[in-house]
């Protein structure tokens, strides 16, 4: 008896139907996906960013910096999303990348983590901060690292603008000053 013997059912006509099957199925899946996440409005101008990667990270700025929290104005009117682009046009290819493949998976956590349909940027405000804030305490590190950077690196942002100064008890001596 040859080895190839047990695959005699497999004709190449049902291999066939079989690998079209498959590869139906991949295309209907991947379809699925970018209807999940939808259309993001266009922006312009951005150096490094996706129209989809601005709108995720916009999302996550105004979840964690929200309208009437602690600061009245919140992320809502400032483009954090926009000074990420700028920061991340100047890093070497591997980091934006990875940025990049964070802001992806940030996206569709919600559709491979909690097997919900819904991507990030779909889902209601406090959904968002309360999905985020799983990813600070989850067990998987990749999530607990993403979180960190990115909650970093937009509060960094947002402390930095001067209207926020005075919330936050930062006070410039005047010009020319001693």
């Amino acid at each position: 008896m040859s080895a190839l013997a047990g695959f005699s059912v497999l004709s190449r006509r049902r291999a066939l139907k079989v690998a079209l099957g498959a590869l139906g199925g991949v295309v209907v899946g991947v379809s699925g996906l970018a209807s999940l996440r939808g259309c993001a409005k266009d922006v312009g101008a951005l150096r490094c960013l996706s129209d989809h990667e601005h709108r995720t990270l916009t999302a996550l700025a105004i979840a964690l910096f929200p309208e009437g929290g602690a600061f009245a104005g919140g992320a809502a009117g400032v483009d954090l999303a926009r000074t990420f682009d700028a920061f991340l046009a100047d890093e070497d290819a591997d980091r934006r990348s990875d940025l990049k493949r964070a802001l992806l998976l940030l996206e569709y956590g919600p559709v491979l983590f909690e097997r919900r349909l819904v991507t990030f940027s779909n889902l209601a405000p406090e959904g968002r901060l309360a999905h985020f804030e799983r990813w600070a305490v989850s067990e998987r590190l990749v999530r607990r690292q993403v979180a960190l950077a990115f909650r970093k690196f937009l509060t960094i942002v947002f402390y930095d603008r001067p209207e926020i100064w005075p919330d936050i008890g930062y006070v410039i001596a005047p010009t020319g000053a001693p």
